[in-house]
């Protein structure tokens, strides 16, 4: 499919040729080969490179954070590092495959500044969001989860609007981007707890978002699910 697309195609425009190509049909390897030459804003400029959306087109849950750290920028995939590692618990304890779904970022490059040697994570800006989205909803369009996960304020904001709060306790969210949406916080909350009791209360509470989406698939006869990890009580069964 990418090979509808000139080589000289204008790498600023790359997001709108990349839903278009997912709307005709193109795969995610297709958009992942188109968005390794982005340019559609300038975090490109200091990105190792593009750090796209990973997982099967057929996973019915997909989970969205805000952008690559600095693990995931150098290794090319998505929540690898430390986050990366709270969210496998969590994905775990929850009953969720992360084999099966479909892990991903509003923006595709890593945001940062130099602090010595190291590179400190900086929010991306609306416009930047903004330029980055039509890669997010190619990765929709293609595959058509039936749970959407937000993962932090930023992903949460930026597509279902600025009135979400992810600090609240977490509710189905009307949408149409999927049949189920749910905003929870970013595993990176996590980390930034101030002790361990703090990083305990935070970590249960991303577990207990996430057992929402495992007990509501169960009900709905999902298989992104590991069948060993039974519903917690009172959920569906």
């Amino acid at each position: 499919m990418t090979g509808d697309i000139p080589p000289s195609a204008d790498p600023n425009r790359l997001p709108e040729i990349g839903l278009a190509v997912a709307g005709r049909g193109g795969g995610l390897d297709d958009l992942r080969s188109l968005a390794a030459r982005c340019r559609g804003c300038d975090l490109w400029e200091r990105a190792t490179q593009t750090v796209f959306g990973e997982g099967s087109s057929d996973a019915r849950v997909m989970l969205v954070g805000e952008q690559p750290g600095d693990q995931e920028d150098l290794a090319g995939h998505p929540f690898v590092g430390p986050a990366g590692k709270v969210l496998d618990r969590a994905l775990a304890e929850a009953g969720i495959d992360r084999e099966q779904a479909f892990v991903t970022n509003v923006v595709k490059h890593f945001k940062w500044r130099p602090s010595g040697k190291r590179r400190l994570h900086e929010r991306p800006n609306a416009r930047q969001v903004r330029a980055c989205r039509p890669w997010l909803d190619a990765e929709l369009s293609v595959v058509r989860p039936a749970a959407l996960v937000l993962l932090g304020a930023t992903a949460a904001k930026s597509i279902v609007g600025p009135d979400v709060r992810v600090s609240d306790a977490a509710e189905p969210i009307e949408s149409d981007l999927a049949p189920l949406v749910l905003a929870t916080i970013h595993p990176s909350a996590v980390l930034r707890s101030v002790d361990s009791e703090a990083r305990e209360a935070t970590f249960r509470r991303l577990v207990g978002d996430l057992h929402l989406i495992a007990d509501w698939m169960r009900s709905t006869g999902s298989a992104d699910l590991d069948p060993a990890t039974p519903p917690t009580p009172g959920s569906p069964p």
